[in-house]
């Protein structure tokens, strides 16, 4: 599932010539699912979307609060579009999921949104329709948020890095190993002076970064 998020101080949604939703200060959503996509990548998102935080606070620090800290307004808009992959210059939605399944699941995404929210401040366009979309993007700020791929194993952030540092020390261990053991081997002759000599300069200049 991917989701493009504006900030804006206004926004709505025009069907044949009637606006049929709009909006103040708050979020215009761009939602576009995908064939894959489950209920766990909805309510993923959901989340990432209410927590996004692109307002500022009170004492003016930018990137402080979320649309639901200021009570601001939420506008969804149906875009399969955003699963777009081209084959040269023409736009495939392949990715995109059948239109039949996706209205019941963009509808269960609303409905979750609603319930993680005051509904009465969510609002949205008219799926499937030919929709004019009129948004006055605040700043500008444009997010693009993306849902794990499902399936995917550790996709937490933290847990990729901690996995990187592990790995990082059984390269340096493995590196080091033959080194290491060469010179316990080598530590009881005392004879063989030239091993020593060449030791003792071998000290690692690797820093953190």
């Amino acid at each position: 599932m991917k989701a493009v998020v504006q900030r804006v101080t206004q926004a709505s949604v025009t069907v044949g010539g009637e606006q049929i939703s709009a909006i103040g200060r708050g979020i215009c959503v761009l939602l576009g699912i995908s064939v894959e996509d489950s209920q766990k990548e909805l309510e993923h998102m959901v989340r990432k979307i209410l927590n996004l935080r692109v307002f500022e606070d009170e004492s003016g620090k930018h990137w402080s609060k979320n649309v639901m800290d200021k009570q601001y307004e939420v506008l969804c808009v149906s875009q399969f579009t955003l699963q777009c992959v081209l084959k040269g210059n023409k736009p495939d939605f392949h990715l995109a999921m059948p239109t039949e399944q996706a209205e019941s699941f963009y509808n269960s995404f609303l409905e979750q949104l609603r319930k993680s929210y005051r509904p009465e401040l969510i609002r949205d366009g008219k799926f499937g329709a030919y929709m004019q979309v009129h948004i006055q993007n605040d700043g500008p700020v444009t997010i693009e948020l993306e849902s794990p791929a499902p399936g995917a194993a550790n996709s937490d952030p933290k847990q990729l890095s901690k996995l990187e540092k592990q790995q990082q020390r059984k390269e340096k261990t493995r590196a080091k190993g033959p080194s290491e053991s060469s010179k316990e081997r080598s530590a009881p002759r005392k004879e063989d002076r030239s091993a020593s000599s060449g030791a003792e300069g071998d000290v690692s200049s690797e820093r953190e970064p």
